[in-house]
């Protein structure tokens, strides 16, 4: 799991786990229902992106929709998920910004 919350790997293919990581990390925080709900369906998203055998095309689908979820998310009023969001956030830029994965 990513502890660093300002640990964003330049990567494509290691950003998807990172971003899968830092969401799951959200969820061991002090996170308000409704943006739990929000954050829960993006480290769905992220963990089925993040999965063995996936087509390129499929992971970077996932990754857009993790990255439309986060969109929603609300901040938390916890310094440390705001963190572990906003990495979320570059670890989709990275992903969707780049070549590959």
């Amino acid at each position: 799991m990513t502890d660093d919350p300002t640990d964003i790997p330049t990567d494509p293919r290691a950003a998807v786990d990172a971003l899968a990581d830092h969401l799951t990390a959200t969820a061991e925080r002090p996170v308000p229902p409704a943006t739990n709900r929000w954050l829960g369906e993006a480290e769905a998203v992220a963990r089925d992106g993040a999965s063995e055998g996936l087509d390129p095309e499929t992971r970077r689908k996932r990754v857009r929709q993790a990255a439309d979820l986060l969109e929603s998310a609300a901040e938390t009023g916890d310094e440390i998920a705001d963190d572990h969001i906003e990495a979320a956030k570059q670890c989709c830029r990275v992903v969707l910004d780049g070549d590959g994965l």
